[in-house]
């Protein structure tokens, strides 16, 4: 076929059939090296621990007793930035938050979309609409249950961050504290900001923290208590929590492969069609 090719080298017909024919064998060779494009996604696996931030939502909150860099912060402001880290270095962890002041709030459920969680704490902030008070007891049980709700975890653990001492809700810290033992879920406690920070709209501005429930509902739940006075020792209650709750951190790489060798394939089938169609109709002058 191709050496009928060469006998009228100056013809139309015999130059189309030559370049057909010649993209014929160059879609055909594309197609023997079979094109792939290659696609990579990791697939998180959840490590079996299950958290819950409470997260103390009540007006003292708002008060401006921590420094950073030289400017005074509020707290639920350290606080979010603090727990925002904490979630960052756990990306394997099913995490929930629930805030609260003078009761609970549901706002965001057990998830791995951390990226959504993030987002959602930067929205909780002291609100003239929330019922104010210090539902300590209220908001662990809250937390518990939503935990309770997973079966299939190993570990199940509440990190209760608060300025104050309870004032409002209708369950005991210590209460609530044995319920969550009793479900296999520890409570870290983390008492934040100074002694002697006050706002002037407080309605008890006598109220000091609770330490020693703060401390035993750490103690009855096997977990840890953490007094943050300062931005350095609110950062180092968190790291301390992360390292004492190690995960597992397991990622698994997908690698998917889309072929595009049968593109080159049809585009080789119709160029040596159309090569067979210009020689059957302009045959090449046959020898008298």
């Amino acid at each position: 076929m191709l050496a009928t090719l060469g006998t009228r080298p100056n013809n139309v017909a015999g130059k189309i059939s030559l370049a057909l024919l010649s993209l014929f064998i160059i879609f055909s060779a594309l197609s023997l090296a079979r094109p792939q494009k290659r696609n990579s996604h990791d697939e998180r696996k959840a490590s079996g621990i299950d958290i819950v931030i409470a997260m103390d939502i009540s007006y003292s909150m708002e008060i401006a007793d921590f420094n950073v860099s030289g400017r005074r912060v509020q707290r639920d402001f350290m606080s979010r930035e603090v727990v925002k880290e904490f979630i960052k270095h756990r990306p394997n962890d099913r995490i929930g938050l629930i805030p609260f002041a003078g009761q609970p709030y549901q706002e965001s459920p057990i998830t791995l979309e951390h990226q959504w969680l993030l987002e959602k704490i930067d929205d909780v902030k002291p609100n003239e609409e929330l019922t104010q008070g210090t539902a300590i007891g209220s908001a662990i049980s809250a937390s518990a249950i939503r935990l309770d709700k997973r079966k299939d975890t190993k570990s199940r653990i509440i990190v209760l961050i608060t300025d104050g001492s309870n004032n409002s809700g209708n369950i005991s810290p210590i209460q609530a504290a044995e319920a969550a033992n009793k479900l296999g879920i520890k409570v870290y406690t983390v008492a934040i900001g100074t002694s002697d920070g006050r706002l002037q709209r407080q309605v008890n501005p006598a109220q000091e923290f609770d330490t020693e429930t703060l401390e035993k509902i750490a103690k009855i739940t096997n977990a840890e208590y953490f007094r943050a006075k300062t931005t350095e020792q609110l950062v180092e209650a968190f790291t301390v929590i992360d390292e004492l709750e190690k995960t597992e951190r397991t990622k698994q790489v997908i690698t998917t492969f889309k072929d595009y060798h049968h593109y080159f394939t049809f585009a080789a089938a119709l160029s040596l069609l159309g090569g067979l169609l210009v020689l059957t109709f302009h045959h090449p002058p046959a020898p008298e």
